[in-house]
């Protein structure tokens, strides 16, 4: 079996356009992939086509040597984007094998491990900067049978917080405790925005809340900044979602004081290297909980990879919050039942795309995350 082209296709969400790709054989396989980055979605698809002639002609089965190819072999290092461009491709050709092999992909990455998946809802709270809209929406996340939900309550804030904007941040946070009980996790995204002193300060703040973590509360570039937040906060510490190398992983684990690492696997290559950086956490007694807050292929792909992660702990779900329109581009696709995903046994990744749907749902210059504009919670594009 041989690739024979690779077409790439943006879908407009108006919170982050998705990138997708589709990688075509001489068999009339094809396999679905997914390279989107949050403002840089037409970045990553021009890097997927400047890497497109590396792999025509080559094996789809051959996927370590189709990284190592579009990674080593021509000699540049583009972080994110450079991983987002090599997964669109190694999770399609993933999907080929799966669908060549009539095998789910979990079971070709060494066999499904977890019967279910327990998954947190992100997304959830778009609207007002209130501590009664957060705990309003939260309740609702729990009716729907989620025992976990994330949340950035710190609106535009970035390095340190005023008093006032510290107690609306707090106060958002206690609303949600309220809302959804002792036996809800709640876990705090931080977006890289603080100092180490802020993030040890409002961490300390919050502890009696319980949360479940908190997530990169400093810049993921400075390693041992996050290290000294994780070692002196009396709960978990979450990162990883903004490395895109397994040096950068090495780094972080071998200080052992951060034990819940958010990789993306479209940032670090796709499934091969992954599973490698699985691995990794595992020896250092680690759990992984992988960024999924991408399309819905994005979506498939973790839950194959979780499943067959032993040491996963929980899943990253945005499809129940995303745009009500997402279930026509998608055919097959993840489903949260009581707050659980149960992985697809469908070959390959389990999903196909409606590329005339995409279609109705064009590219936009402004559909991305502004973290540090007021009101971006609401998730209406940078132009919101």
């Amino acid at each position: 079996m041989k690739i024979t082209d690779i077409t790439t296709i943006i879908c407009g969400n108006p919170w982050k356009n998705w990138l997708f790709t589709r990688v075509e054989t001489d068999e009339g396989i094809h396999g679905i992939g997914e390279g989107t980055i949050n403002a840089l979605s037409k970045t990553a698809e021009a890097m997927v086509h400047e890497l497109k002639p590396l792999v025509i002609g080559m094996d789809p089965f051959q996927t370590e040597l189709i990284v190592q190819k579009l990674q080593r072999d021509i000699f540049s290092e583009g972080g994110q984007v450079h991983g987002c461009a090599i997964s669109a491709i190694e999770i399609a050709c993933w999907d080929i094998k799966g669908k060549a092999l009539k095998q789910p992909i979990y079971n070709l990455l060494g066999g499904r491990c977890h019967e279910k998946l327990r998954a947190y809802a992100n997304g959830w709270y778009r609207g007002p900067r209130k501590p009664e809209s957060f705990a309003k929406k939260a309740k609702e996340v729990v009716r729907r049978g989620y025992t976990a939900l994330k949340f950035d309550p710190f609106g535009s804030n970035w390095r340190m917080m005023t008093p006032e904007e510290s107690d609306l941040t707090y106060d958002i946070c206690a609303a949600v405790r309220d809302a959804v009980g002792p036996k809800v996790d709640i876990l705090i995204e931080g977006h890289c925005r603080f100092s180490v002193a802020e993030a040890i300060k409002f961490g300390e703040r919050i502890t009696p809340l319980r949360p479940g973590w908190f997530e990169e509360p400093v810049p993921h570039t400075n390693i041992a900044a996050m290290v000294e937040v994780a070692r002196h906060l009396n709960f978990p510490v979450a990162c990883g979602e903004s490395l895109s190398s397994k040096q950068q992983f090495a780094e972080l684990l071998k200080h052992d004081a951060v034990h819940i690492i958010q990789l993306e696997p479209l940032f670090v290559g796709g499934f091969g290297p992954a599973k490698q950086i699985c691995g990794m956490v595992d020896a250092h007694f680690g759990v992984t909980a992988p960024h999924s807050a991408q399309g819905p292929v994005c979506s498939a792909a973790c839950a194959h990879l979780n499943a067959s992660t032993p040491n996963f702990y929980i899943h990253e779900i945005f499809d129940d919050y995303n745009e009500p329109w997402e279930k026509d581009i998608v055919i097959g696709g993840v489903e949260v039942k009581d707050g659980y995903i149960e992985p697809s046994n469908r070959p390959g990744l389990g999903l196909d795309l409606n590329w005339k749907e995409i279609k109705k749902h064009p590219h936009q210059q402004g559909y991305w995350l502004p973290l540090f504009k007021s009101g971006w919670e609401k998730r209406e594009g940078e132009k919101g």
